[in-house]
């Protein structure tokens, strides 16, 4: 244990939305190696990591807490809707249709016993107005790039490159103002939860987070089209990123060197109905000259699929030991994959399924790290971007320039000494 401030008591509140899990626990882990107290209130099905991170753990109870991973158990069914219905079926679920009910488990567990800093994300809405409730100092955690606008930066979800003359500033605005009218379609529940607890109502969604102690964005300043001046209390801290504490040794199948080169492919560990998707890929592999491995990270049963010849489908493998290996990674897009393929240098064919995934996708591509392709990609345009990735030395170099950057944040992250400052600031109050 190194040396650390006097010790202080986080409570990190988070969900079962599939990439906000890892980087939470990592903050756990981090926050317990200085010494600090850390309890993590997520779902049910969350438990042994939090526990494996060294943290309490507090099923949510009033809040949907979910028991395992299975497809079954998901309230977030966003791959049956198109475009902005997806996001809004999200937030109706989790995000703003059980509000009171997060701010009341919240709540219920900060009387129990108190904390120096709530740690949660941009959309845990009831978390939030649970905090504001009791006076609560929180920070937000966001394990992607920024989901609220930030001038300067594109907004999220159409996979959007940075303007470049203005007609694109012209439309950016137009669209950030689609993203603001779709946040606001959280608003009567956002409100309703804030009456029954005493609160003012809200002009706008986004106006929830005024009184945050500060955003953390858990990316790469150098991966993000970052602006030259962020907003008051946004600091980028970096990717972070930890294997599983349960992950196995991995061992090839095939030999560390002189063979075909090695390609992982790792989708969600969230079900997206991607296994269409994951079986073209496999079968565009088979007729290259290539070994692969297809993690299914809990989210595709393995029967779903049917594997080639120099395919590999596991449920899971410690990922950075494959990418070790690895000239190329498939992936979705999600940020964590994405961020750890890069810190390998690892150039991507990214397929991105919604959500942030998209706008990962170009922040890869616009560097030349990587290409992208639409889900519904046929089996000879992903084969020929496999080739492409595997064949053309500029794409590699490409990782490996945007890569360093990446790898560098990573090790050098201040989140630590960022969450000690904001929990001090709280102790400076009380005296």
């Amino acid at each position: 244990m190194t040396n650390s401030p006097a010790r202080k008591s986080y409570l990190i509140a988070t969900w079962e939305g599939g990439g906000s899990v890892a980087p939470s626990l990592t903050l756990a882990r981090k926050l317990r190696a200085r010494g600090h107290r850390v309890r993590v209130m997520s779902d049910a099905c969350n438990r042994a990591e939090a526990e494996a991170a060294g943290a309490e753990f507090m099923p949510w109870t009033n809040a949907p807490s979910r028991p395992d991973r299975n497809p079954e158990s998901d309230p977030v069914r966003d791959w049956e809707y198109d475009g902005p219905a997806g996001l809004m079926q999200v937030m109706d679920a989790v995000w703003s249709g059980p509000a009171q009910a997060y701010a009341q488990d919240l709540m219920a567990e900060l009387r129990r016993e108190p904390a120096d800093l709530v740690i949660t994300h941009e959309y845990m809405f009831g978390v939030i107005i649970g905090c504001q409730a009791l006076g609560q100092p929180y920070c937000l955690f966001m394990a992607n790039v920024s989901f609220f606008p930030m001038p300067g930066v594109p907004p999220i979800g159409p996979g959007l490159p940075p303007a470049r003359n203005e007609a694109e500033r012209a439309m950016h605005a137009e669209i950030t103002q689609g993203v603001m009218q779709m946040f606001d379609h959280a608003l009567p529940a956002v409100n309703a939860a804030r009456a029954a607890l005493g609160l003012p109502a809200l002009d706008h969604t986004i106006d929830l987070v005024a009184d945050s102690r500060g955003t953390l964005l858990a990316t790469s300043r150098a991966f993000d089209f970052a602006p030259e001046t962020l907003p008051d209390g946004v600091r980028y801290v970096g990717p972070q990123l930890d294997e599983p504490a349960w992950a196995e040794p991995w061992a090839s199948p095939w030999p560390a060197s002189g063979g075909p080169p090695l390609v992982l492919v790792s989708f969600s560990t969230t079900f997206q109905n991607h296994a269409p998707v994951l079986q073209r890929v496999i079968d565009a592999l088979a007729a290259l000259p290539a070994n692969a491995v297809v993690t299914l990270g809990g989210s595709i049963r393995p029967e779903a699929l049917t594997p080639a010849p120099n395919v590999l489908v596991v449920e899971s493998a410690p990922h950075d030991a494959v990418m070790a290996q690895a000239a190329l990674v498939v992936t979705h897009g999600g940020h964590g994959t994405v961020a750890r393929a890069l810190r390998h240098s690892r150039p991507m064919l990214v397929l991105p399924h919604g959500r942030d995934q998209g706008d990962n996708a170009v922040r890869v591509t616009e560097r030349g790290a990587g290409l992208s392709l639409p889900p519904s990609a046929s089996v000879e345009d992903i084969r020929s971007a496999i080739a492409r990735l595997l064949e053309e030395p500029e794409f590699t170099g490409a990782a490996r320039r945007l890569g360093d950057a990446v790898a560098r944040e990573t090790v050098d992250s201040p989140v630590v000494e960022v969450l000690e400052s904001l929990a001090q600031e709280r102790a400076a109050c009380l005296v």
